[in-house]
């Protein structure tokens, strides 16, 4: 695979990634953060590599690499399973450049991941968390809306479709603290604001449920971030995969990253240092399908 993240991307609108029986994704993504003045003994937190299994997807390749002289990055995986990065530059004078680059390949159909009966009961599945305590008009609405089914699964696809319904997406009406309550009380955010939003209201029924952070191929922009629900499944669990800002279930063009409680766990990048200089992020992002086994290709 030499050469591999400068793979060139096939065309989207020419495949149906759901009939395929086997895909490869590539994700290739640079952060650079740009300061005006040295930045020191800087400790940064990268959440950007795919996790090693994720249901039918497995990571086959990735590389983590920093443009800053003395820097040192180790590898570690948390207690979700997700692979974080963490470097630490002595000094930054001018700016400092992470990539990330990482090949996953789906082996069979899309499906939901399956999980032990235990995930069902897990408190950080169920409990709120700061970006995701309701307030009183969320669990109202939690309440209406789990008044009409008992089934765990139709449940949630009626929070996603409320979630939908109520906000606006708008960039740079929120921030990554701005909470559930109050961005569903202003009716406006992104899409880690529909995730929390949608967050809030199952776990206010007692769903579990957790954050997922990763792509949407084919969607302009930086990462996309959606929820999976958990419903119990014969003896087991799965994780029932819902995109709130799409208002659709999650299918073969969204790839997973990394899963937790909230944004905060599985933030992209994230970091501190010492100093007095100010820090400005920028971002380039390829993010595709390199190879398919068996699809079928759309006519018209």
């Amino acid at each position: 695979m030499t050469g591999w993240p400068d793979q060139p991307l096939l065309d989207l609108s020419t495949l149906d990634l759901d009939s395929a029986s086997q895909v490869r994704y590539l994700l290739h993504q640079r952060f650079r953060y740009d300061y005006d003045g040295p930045a020191y003994d800087l400790r940064q937190r990268l959440v950007a590599v795919p996790r090693d299994r994720h249901g039918p997807l497995r990571r086959r390749a990735y590389d983590v690499s920093v443009t800053a002289p003395g820097a040192r990055s180790t590898a570690r995986e948390d207690r979700d399973g997700n692979l974080v990065a963490d470097v630490r530059v002595p000094v930054v004078p001018e700016s400092v450049e992470f990539t990330v680059a990482a090949v996953v390949e789906r082996d069979g159909p899309p499906g939901d991941v399956r999980l032990p009966a235990a995930a069902l009961a897990a408190p950080r599945h169920l409990r709120p968390t700061r970006l995701t305590r309701p307030d009183a008009a969320l669990r109202a609405v939690a309440v209406e809306l789990r008044s009409s089914t008992a089934d765990d699964a139709e449940f949630a696809e009626a929070c996603s479709a409320q979630v939908r319904a109520d906000l606006d997406f708008a960039f740079d009406a929120t921030s990554v603290t701005t909470t559930a309550a109050e961005a569903y009380a202003a009716g406006r955010g992104v899409c880690q604001d529909f995730a929390h939003a949608l967050l809030a209201l199952v776990r206010a029924a007692r769903v579990p449920a957790r954050y997922v952070s990763g792509h949407l191929l084919g969607q302009a922009g930086g990462s996309h971030a959606w929820v999976e629900v958990l419903v119990r499944d014969g003896c087991g669990a799965r994780a029932f995969a819902v995109d709130p800002t799409n208002g659709c279930r999650v299918g073969a063009r969204h790839l997973p990253v990394a899963v937790g409680r909230d944004y905060a766990d599985v933030a992209p990048t994230s970091g501190v240092y010492s100093g007095s200089a100010r820090g400005r992020l920028s971002w380039t992002k390829r993010a595709g399908v390199t190879a398919v086994d068996r699809v079928l290709v759309r006519q018209g």
